[in-house]
Parts: C-alpha cells; sequence; structure tokens
C-alpha cells in the first residue's frame, strides 16, 4: 500500500477520503453537498467544524467543513441584481455550494488528489446567466490541503466572479490574532472602518468583519492551544472575512475576492474572458503554535 491513499466510502452520502498515512492526516469531500471539504485532520487533529445536522439534511446550508462560493461571496439585498437591464435572483453566497459536483479523476502518485467538476445547467442559468465549468482538485500533501481551482467561461461574453471560500475552523476562543500586513478592519456591526491592531473579538457579534488593505496573500492564527493554522491564496482573493456564531466553537476564516453585493455594485467583480480559464489556489497547513 503506498503512502497516499483515495478512498470511497459513505457518511450519509459518497464521501471521498484522501489520506496521507505517514502524516496522520485525511481529507474528506462530499463532491452531491456542493463539493465541499466536511473534514480535515493534519497531523492527527481535526481543523474543521461540522454541524452535522445541517448536513445531514440535504435541503440545509452546511454550516461547517469548507463550502465552496461561487459566483458571489455574501448576501445580495433580497437575494436580487440585475445585468444587463435584466433581474436575477440569487441565493446567499451563489448557485455551486448547494449542487452536485462530479468526480473527474483521482491521483495517489506523490499525493493524494481528487478533482471535481461543476457545469452551468438550465438551474443555474436561472440566477447567473453564463456558461462556465469549473474544475477543483483538492491535494493532500505533507498534512497540508491545497486546493486549485479553475474557473473556465464558456460563455460568449465575459463572465463576472467574485468567488471565494467559507473555512470554519474549529477554535476554543473567538478573539484571535491574525498574523495578517492589513492596515484595518470593516466592521459590519456598526459600518465602520477601524485600525487593525493584529487582532479580532469576534464575542458578541453577529455580522462579519472584512480585514482591508493585505498586499500579502496569507494569513495565520492560533484557533486552540498547542497549534496554528497558515492560510495562502491566489492575488484574486482581496479580502479576509471573520465571522462566528455566539456559543458555536469555531471561528470563520474566509478568503473572498470582493465584498458583498458585488454584483449590483460592479466596483471589484474579476471578469474572466470569453473562454479562458482562471487559475488560482488556496493553501492550509497546520504547525506548531
Amino acid at each position: 500500500m503506498g503512502r497516499y491513499q483515495v478512498v470511497q466510502t459513505v457518511d450519509c452520502y459518497p464521501v471521498w477520503e484522501l489520506v496521507e498515512e505517514a502524516t496522520r492526516s485525511v481529507v474528506r469531500i462530499c463532491p452531491e453537498r456542493g463539493g465541499i471539504v466536511t473534514g480535515f485532520r493534519s497531523k492527527g487533529r481535526e481543523l474543521l467544524y461540522l454541524d452535522r445536522q445541517t448536513y445531514e439534511d440535504p435541503e440545509a446550508n452546511i454550516r461547517g467543513g469548507i463550502p465552496v462560493l461561487f459566483p458571489i461571496c455574501g448576501q445580495l439585498p433580497d437575494g436580487r441584481y440585475e445585468w444587463d437591464g435584466e433581474s436575477f435572483t440569487m441565493p446567499n453566497h451563489g448557485v455551486a455550494r448547494n449542487r452536485p459536483w462530479e468526480v473527474a479523476g483521482t491521483e495517489t502518485e506523490g499525493h493524494a488528489a481528487i478533482t471535481l467538476k461543476l457545469t452551468s445547467d438550465a438551474g443555474t442559468l436561472e440566477s447567473y446567466p453564463f456558461d462556465f465549468e469549473l474544475r477543483f482538485t483538492y491535494l493532500l500533501k505533507d498534512g497540508g490541503l491545497t486546493i486549485r481551482q479553475e474557473y473556465g467561461n464558456r460563455s460568449e461574453a465575459s463572465l463576472p466572479v467574485y468567488a471565494g471560500f467559507h473555512p470554519y475552523f474549529a477554535s476554543d476562543r473567538k478573539e484571535l490574532a491574525y498574523a495578517s500586513d492589513a492596515s484595518s478592519v470593516l466592521d459590519l456591526n456598526d459600518g465602520r472602518e477601524k485600525p487593525f491592531h493584529g487582532s479580532v473579538d469576534l464575542t458578541g457579534r453577529k455580522e462579519a468583519v472584512f480585514l482591508l488593505g493585505t498586499k500579502q496573500r496569507e494569513i495565520a492564527f492560533q484557533p486552540a492551544e498547542g497549534y496554528g493554522i497558515r492560510m495562502s491564496y491566489g492575488g484574486e482573493f482581496r479580502y479576509i472575512v471573520l465571522w462566528s456564531v455566539p456559543d458555536k466553537p469555531f471561528v470563520c476564516v474566509e478568503p473572498w475576492m470582493a465584498k458583498t453585493n458585488e454584483m449590483n455594485l460592479k466596483e471589484e467583480l474579476v471578469m474572466i474572458p470569453a473562454g479562458e480559464t482562471l487559475v488560482t489556489e488556496l493553501a492550509i497547513s497546520c504547525g506548531p503554535a
């Protein structure tokens, strides 16, 4: 048996596990529930929170794991936006996280990896009038997870995108120090921009907090005693969004390409030319505190 394995199992739905026995690391992916990572055990330590009730309910949005946000991050006012004179409705965080993805291939040479694919269909076109093909490769190596993303535009017009991820990191605290070069934060709880002094306390906050002014596309933090997490990500992700829920043992640290409501504001949209593909990555690793 090789160092790397890709194993198919069942946990309410078909689940694929990327296994690296040498580092006691496992990544669990559920294609049927939006191509979501439901678990990430790095070097023997589970890094993610998962609300089992929302996971097991096929009609619920999963709270936990690493949901995929596409083609938008966040909410739209009344769930609506206008494009080329037409009005469309779209659920929070877009159309990808509630649709089944197709397994396009697996790898076990030098790493454990699975590639998932999602293509536009009649259902997505009702909310998002563009043809697209997403190919995400989840790759486990040396205890770290890399998500290689391909956002393919199959339309005749440019594809407007502000995608992202919504990782729920297991955490025993709401106030965390963040190693980031952010210059300020935008606190949606009071609508104010404030200086960033190296930490953010989400205790009692219902709405998210944005880290602003970053030039380096990486962040590190310690969600619990004894270990730290580092994320690095492509230059398309302009913001890190921090969010949590009172009395729930998680903190979300989310790379976003733009702030919320961008389909209406049209100020920071990533426009992928017709026939082209945007390629980027997100990497998550765990190490000593």
